[in-house]
């Protein structure tokens, strides 16, 4: 069997301490992580881009998933109808790149944002379309934005956060 992405649950907040005993294993691992902007100085500044994951690239003849399962800090592999999910390589690469964006970005840019900001909408079936900023939801992870719709109404749409940007003001 060939080396494939799979999916891992870690532990409730034991990201970080399960991919070091991935690591000490010596398996391949990718575990995302964003900057964030905190207001409080001891606060994390970085955070997992997909909390409870991590992605682990190993061929499933020479590493017994028990091993995995049994593993400090581990919850276990991503299954479905138990049967181990695995992850394409192209989509790697898209996380990879999205995690990319969002460091030179300086991390998720929310603080910046108020309710009534007009913003541009960045992927989804409403690309392109201008949206007011409601409010944030969930931790930042989602955004609520009103869209202009017909006749004008305004209808609230929960979208994620990677998805809207502020629109850029003219002088």
């Amino acid at each position: 069997m060939a080396m494939v992405w799979y999916v891992m649950r870690s532990k409730p907040n034991k990201e970080d301490f399960f991919c070091d005993q991935l690591l000490a294993h010596r398996l391949e691992v990718f575990h995302p992580r964003i900057p964030v902007r905190t207001v409080n100085p001891r606060a994390r500044k970085v955070r997992p881009y997909f909390p409870g994951y991590i992605f682990v690239r190993l061929d499933l003849e020479q590493v017994s998933a028990a091993v995995l399962h049994w593993m400090p800090g581990s919850a276990g592999l991503v299954c479905f109808d138990a049967i181990p999910a695995s992850v394409p390589e192209g989509l790697i690469a898209a996380i990879r790149r999205r995690v990319e964006e969002i460091s030179r970005a300086g991390g998720e840019q929310l603080q910046s944002l108020k309710a009534g900001d007009v913003v541009i909408i960045e992927g989804g079936p409403f690309e392109g379309h201008e949206a007011i900023f409601d409010t944030s939801l969930s931790g930042n992870e989602r955004v609520r934005v009103l869209l202009k719709l017909l006749r004008g109404r305004q209808m609230p749409v929960e979208l994620p956060t990677g998805l809207i940007q502020k629109k850029k003001q003219r002088v």
